[in-house]
């Protein structure tokens, strides 16, 4: 959808600042329906009172939980005060949602290990990471050849949620299956090396002009490919972009069908159910939160409902179930 030079001139003034694709889709939705909702007037003119009405709407128009007016708040402060350099009041007094956030779903081990029983090949291997490493899904369709550290049994996430790195443990069972993944990843780097156009991977910021040979490094290439090439509407390159989040949500769901798992089960329940049993195994709550990145440890104690940690500090060791 063509954007209007206004919201052009926004996506532009977040692209210099990196940040990431998904932030600034995000961030211009909110953007857009805030403008829209107060007739097309520009923000400069809009004041705190519009700011209150357009949260208020979607508080009792839309429905919208707590965390989604927050996101919706965070873009409106985002326009007026980074980008057009005008102060906020105070925004105390629009109607706050009231859709609580819904507790988290978590397996147990036995529902872990029927649902991986019902995978086989990289889809099998897509989901144990998820549940094995603690990652988010996005974090793991996005993982490059050279994330995977072997010798340490890490995986490295680049520029995850809030732009955060971290290193998460990687599971026993992984390194075999992961390096047989590499090897399809180059095979499938080599025929593509030999498509007429092929421009190599897409890297962040600069990275492509500074290093001009590392978008045809394999190390570079995603761990999880797509399943064919593609033209990155960016530069209107030919590529090949990584697996589809949304597909692998689906590859999830219906691996819980097959294993007779009645919860409603996505690729977030294997990352709380990750935390909940490492916290079982008698992990410190401070290290669980550093595995999924939590930033504060409340988080950590919602996505893992239930569970009385130990007081002692122990390495966590966390095994894939399978039966």
């Amino acid at each position: 959808m063509a954007r209007s030079p206004f919201l052009k001139s926004i996506e532009d003034f977040m692209h210099v600042r990196r940040y990431s694709r998904r932030t600034i889709g995000s961030c211009l939705y909110w953007i857009r329906l805030f403008i829209l909702f107060n007739d097309k007037q520009h923000p400069s003119t809009l004041g705190d009172q519009h700011i209150k009405r357009f949260l208020t709407f979607l508080a009792t128009e839309r429905q919208v939980s707590s965390g989604t007016q927050a996101l919706a708040l965070s873009a409106v402060v985002f326009l007026k005060v980074r980008f057009l350099g005008q102060t906020v009041g105070d925004l105390r007094g629009f109607n706050r949602s009231q859709r609580q956030r819904k507790l988290p779903v978590v397996l147990t081990h036995v529902e872990v290990g029927a649902l991986l029983a019902t995978l086989s090949g990289v889809h099998y291997l897509m989901v144990a990471l998820l549940y094995g490493s603690g990652l988010r899904r996005i974090e793991l369709v996005r993982l490059r050849v050279k994330d995977i550290d072997f010798d340490y049994r890490q995986v490295r996430v680049i520029s995850g949620k809030g732009g955060k790195h971290r290193a998460v443990t990687l599971a026993d069972e992984l390194p075999g299956p992961l390096r047989e993944q590499v090897s399809r990843v180059e095979a499938v780097l080599a025929s593509d090396r030999e498509v007429t156009g092929y421009a190599g991977v897409w890297l962040p910021d600069a990275l492509a002009r500074k290093y001009p040979s590392a978008p045809l490094d394999p190390g570079w290439h995603y761990l999880f490919p797509a399943s064919r090439l593609s033209i990155d509407p960016a530069s209107n390159c030919l590529r090949r972009h990584h697996f589809d989040e949304n597909n692998l949500n689906k590859l999830v769901r219906k691996a819980a069908r097959g294993a007779g798992i009645r919860k409603a089960v996505s690729c977030h329940t294997l990352r709380h159910s990750f935390a909940t049993h490492l916290l079982q195994s008698g992990a410190d709550i401070r290290t669980v939160q550093l595995q999924p990145g939590h930033s504060d440890v409340k988080t950590t104690e919602i996505t893992a409902p239930g569970v009385l940690p130990h007081a002692v500090l122990v390495r966590p060791v966390h095994r894939i179930p399978t039966y």
